[in-house]
């Protein structure tokens, strides 16, 4: 059922704005503080009685969030909302999806687990799913993955001229292939081996008869951006130019953004989280969605 009400958790307002606008949905009401101590403190102050409701709260930095988005999730289906769901625009733990070392926490499992029954419906865009065929796999409630495949070619079609499109790693083939064939630019794909969360080995081939291209480096997720900076850096020493670097989901870490937009002619990404970097708008998507819903 299409969301009658729409709820941001705090730094989701924006989105959840444009969702109510677009969907014709009344904008909840949600007060929410820290006491003290560092407890939260949430009160709903819309009353979403007979109401499907969509929470939106991009997963970003998950552990200071979540409990805000359980107790939220909580109240309003005690509050005799219809349906509560969980519109994540970025979502979480996905990334630990087996076990590379014995003892390892599988958190994508576990965090699917703790995260289904407070909820009835999930939607994201692009979900880290590298080993996990959907995101039925670990979620019982249904799951919506959306694409941002599209959008990302389309902003390319418009702002780079002659691209060369590079995925990061073997896994991203299919990903990275079909923003090339809708662009209709060729593309390559790189060899990563993460030796650790900050340090990654890039093998880069042979591009030097694509000098005359610029290089579009696209990505899921840019986090430390080390895999960007290096291959930046190696596509140099070819003689190509400075990349545009483009990724769905913008979690930059520290001064990864900074390290990133000195080296690269452009960063852009999607507003799944918000970021000075925004410019791809993923609302459309989004409210695509919330509309099939039944």
């Amino acid at each position: 059922m299409m969301p009658a009400m729409v709820f941001a958790l705090p730094g989701n307002e924006a989105m959840a704005e444009s969702l109510a606008r677009a969907l014709d949905a009344e904008l909840g009401l949600m007060e929410t503080r820290s006491f003290p101590d560092g407890e939260t403190y949430l009160r709903i102050a819309s009353n979403p009685a007979g109401r499907s409701v969509a929470l939106i709260c991009t997963l970003h930095r998950p552990d200071d969030k979540f409990l805000r988005l359980a107790f939220a999730a909580e109240t309003i289906k005690q509050m005799d909302a219809s349906s509560v769901g969980l519109v994540a625009p970025y979502l979480s733990y996905m990334r630990q999806d087996r076990r590379f070392a014995p003892g390892e926490a599988l958190t994508s499992a576990t965090f699917a687990r703790i995260l289904s029954p407070l909820i009835d419906w999930l939607v994201t865009v692009d979900p880290h799913l590298h080993r996990y065929q959907s995101l039925g796999e670990i979620y019982t409630i249904p799951a919506y993955s959306l694409h941002a495949a599209p959008l990302l070619a389309g902003w390319i079609r418009t702002h780079v001229r002659d691209p060369l499109l590079i995925g990061p790693d073997v896994e991203s083939e299919q990903w990275v292939s079909e923003v090339a064939t809708s662009v209709g630019a060729p593309h390559q794909v790189l060899r990563k081996t993460r030796r650790g969360d900050r340090n990654v080995d890039i093998e880069v081939p042979d591009l030097r008869s694509f000098s005359d291209r610029t290089p579009v480096l696209i990505d899921d997720i840019v986090s430390t951006g080390r895999t960007m900076v290096e291959t930046a850096h190696r596509l140099a020493g070819q003689g190509l130019c400075a990349p545009v670097c483009i990724a769905v989901h913008a979690l930059f870490s520290e001064a990864a953004f900074q390290e990133l937009n000195a080296t690269a002619s452009t960063v852009v990404t999607t507003n799944s989280v918000p970021h000075s970097s925004n410019g791809i708008d993923v609302t459309g998507l989004i409210v695509k969605a919330l509309r099939s819903l039944r």
